[in-house]
């Protein structure tokens, strides 16, 4: 018998067990024979459990699949589809390939197949864009408002300009923001909200809309009621005592505190603040002593006081401290509840109560800044987890200084954070404290109004203000521009979308930080869907044995160019946020007061003809208004008038 020859020639060796061997290699010449090990098995098992799994929760209530579990069980249940799909296909395929014989043809169609399983595969996995992405222009919850989903947002350039937080002049420094600027700011968005053609009419509608949906019947202010402004304080935290604020001498906020340049992070802009008291005592007609105004687990800062307090003396400066005329913020008796309690460990929780301030008040304005956190973002909602006089930790006041009480067992907020690194709980579908703060009959609940100063916008939780490279923001100044924003709006699930919006455009890193695994979101899931949320919580912070309704209504835009949500992309048959773009610029009137010698001085400039200067001993409505005697030769330029310090104050516009 021939033995068989190899094509140079040389003849192939027989093994004993009749298989052919290389002479050269000494290995094994026939075809491997398939082995199916425990790998395989094991890839099997998973991707078919993992498939059911997702097809019977999933199936009954499509909301799941946003749970973190359906986000970990659908690429491997994919992937096993198509391993399935593709082993299918290529022994179909196989077999044809034989019938021709063809090595070449095999070869294509393995390869072919095994390309097909990976683009399976990655199209399966979770969009890069945001961990906890839903699709764009698909809304969950229930849009809240006179418009509903309405979120207005004033883009004003010129309202602000500063060289950055190293500069030795400061961000809220009254030549880095133009007051009249950012009135119009506020005037815009207030109207945006609230309809009609003026402030005052904006602001009896939006009062109206408040009492008829809190059964008060669809009226306006009434004299007497008290308004409360949770703003945000966090750089003037207390618990950090005279480190972040001289409550002992100054009252400011200190530079010297962490890199030396404390005083060039954000908070509240005080042209903001100054802008929303005067709507409110000038336009609506509050009185001063009717509204407060602070952050109970802050301390107010002599740089906001300096601004706000020379006009309006009466109002109340509320904080931790009580120091150098600020009201001291107490506990009230009204309860707070929450729907699930988190105590430290080892340690019953006790009971939360609302500050003074707050639970006295009929009508709550929370006014939020712009800024990235630990958690992804702090917008209105975590706005709240200053609202009540203790540490979001549980600890009570400054808790490290002279009101430390030995108190550390107030229900932890930190718990319900997606922040793994203060034992939070990453992911969607969870418990969020956010969601009680919100819907709250004793703070969210009676909130008229929420609003985020984005004037300048913070990084990080503490507020180091960058320019802004995303769009419309980038181009100017070195780097890009300041945000120079306004938001506002009756729904606070829709802000906080629109915001979160923003912020992941400008700031990926931060808000989809990957430790959170798109928990930055979560909240405004479990808030939209209050009523039956992903996690299965129970949410009752009133304790009224109903779960609470949906808080509002969460999408995200279609792109950060366009920043179209499903209202504006079809506004009749829309049911999510309806953005609002507005613009606001300089007037072509300029008024400033200012100290010189002694005097006052009045100056003031006019591009256009036709302004007049006007003044008035009071501003509460309806204010009396008349032309200064001596009007000046000229119009187009600075013109001034000296005021003697004896002389009864005065109020003074540029009207036409």
């Amino acid at each position: 018998m021939k033995k068989p020859s190899s094509p140079s020639g040389e003849t192939l060796q027989q093994s004993p067990a009749s298989q052919r061997v290389c002479p050269v290699t000494g290995r094994s010449l026939e075809p491997p024979q398939p082995r199916f090990g425990l790998l395989g098995w094991l890839f099997s098992g998973l991707g078919l459990a993992s498939l059911l799994w997702f097809l019977v929760r999933v199936i009954p209530k499509p909301s799941r699949a946003t749970y973190p579990c359906q986000r970990i069980a659908f690429p491997v249940a994919s992937s096993f589809v198509a391993w399935v799909l593709a082993l299918a296909g290529s022994a179909f395929a196989w077999r044809k390939a034989r019938n021709r014989g063809g090595r070449f043809w095999k070869t294509c169609l393995w390869g072919a197949a095994a390309l097909a399983g990976c683009v399976l595969v990655a199209a399966s996995l979770p969009s890069a864009r945001s961990w906890a992405g839903i699709t764009p222009n698909a809304p969950v919850g229930q849009a809240k408002g006179i418009f509903p989903g309405r979120v207005a947002w004033v883009y004003a350039p010129q309202a602000v300009n500063w060289a950055g937080y190293d500069s030795p002049e400061h961000w809220y420094d009254t030549n880095h923001t133009d007051i009249s600027t950012v009135e119009q700011m506020m005037s815009k968005a207030l109207q945006s909200v609230g309809g009609g053609g003026s402030d005052a009419a904006a602001w009896d509608a939006i009062f109206k809309y408040f009492n008829s949906s809190h059964g008060k019947g669809a009226r306006g202010y009434q004299a007497g009621e008290k308004v409360a402004i949770k703003i945000n304080l966090t750089t003037c935290n207390a618990r950090s005592g005279t480190e972040t604020v001289d409550i002992y001498g100054t009252y400011e906020k200190q530079n010297a505190y962490s890199d030396g340049n404390w005083l060039n992070t954000i908070d509240n802009s005080p042209q903001m603040l100054l802008s929303l008291l005067r709507q409110l005592v000038y336009t609506v007609g509050i009185d001063q002593t009717n509204i407060f105004l602070g952050d109970p687990t802050g301390n107010f800062p002599a740089y906001q006081w300096n601004v706000l307090h020379p006009e309006f003396p009466n109002v109340n400066y509320y904080d931790n401290f009580g120091g150098s005329g600020r009201m001291r913020t107490e506990f009230s008796s009204v309860p707070f509840f929450w729907s699930v309690t988190k105590a430290a460990p080892g340690q019953p929780a006790v009971q939360d109560y609302v500050p003074v301030p707050l639970a006295q008040a009929a009508y709550l304005i929370d006014f939020a800044v712009l800024k990235g956190h630990s958690v992804g973002v702090t917008l209105c909602g975590k706005n709240f987890y200053g609202s009540l006089l203790r540490c979001p930790d549980g600890y009570y006041r400054d808790a490290l200084g002279m009101n430390e009480g030995d108190i550390l067992n107030y229900s932890s907020m930190h718990a319900s954070t997606p922040d793994p690194s203060v034992s939070g709980t990453p992911g969607l579908g969870h418990y969020r404290a956010i969601v009680d703060l919100l819907g709250s009959p004793v703070l969210g609940g009676k909130t008229l109004l929420f609003m985020v100063d984005g004037l300048f916008a913070g990084y990080y939780w503490d507020s180091h203000p960058q320019p802004w490279t995303s769009a419309p923001f980038g181009g100017n100044w070195p780097s890009g521009n300041w945000p120079s924003s306004l938001f506002a709006s009756q729904d606070p699930v829709a802000i906080d979308s629109v915001c979160y919006d923003f912020l992941l455009a400008q700031w990926p890193n931060v808000v989809n930080y990957e430790a959170l695994q798109g928990g930055a979101e979560d909240y405004l899931y479990e808030a939209a869907q209050a009523n039956s949320p992903p996690s299965g919580a129970f949410y009752d912070p009133g304790r009224t044995g109903t779960a609470l309704a949906s808080l509002g209504v969460h999408e995200h835009w279609d792109s950060p160019i366009t920043r179209r949500y499903s209202r504006n992309l079809d506004p009749a048959n829309g049911a999510g946020i309806e953005l609002v773009q507005l613009t606001a610029a300089k007037p072509p009137a300029t008024l400033a007061i200012t100290q010189a010698a002694g005097q006052t001085v009045v100056s003031w400039r006019t591009s256009l003809l036709g302004y007049k200067l006007q003044t008035a001993a009071s501003l509460y409505p309806p204010p009396a208004w008349s032309d200064v005697a001596a009007l000046p030769a000229l119009v187009q330029w600075w013109n001034t008038l000296t005021n003697s310090p004896a002389q009864s104050s005065q109020f003074y516009r540029l009207s036409q």
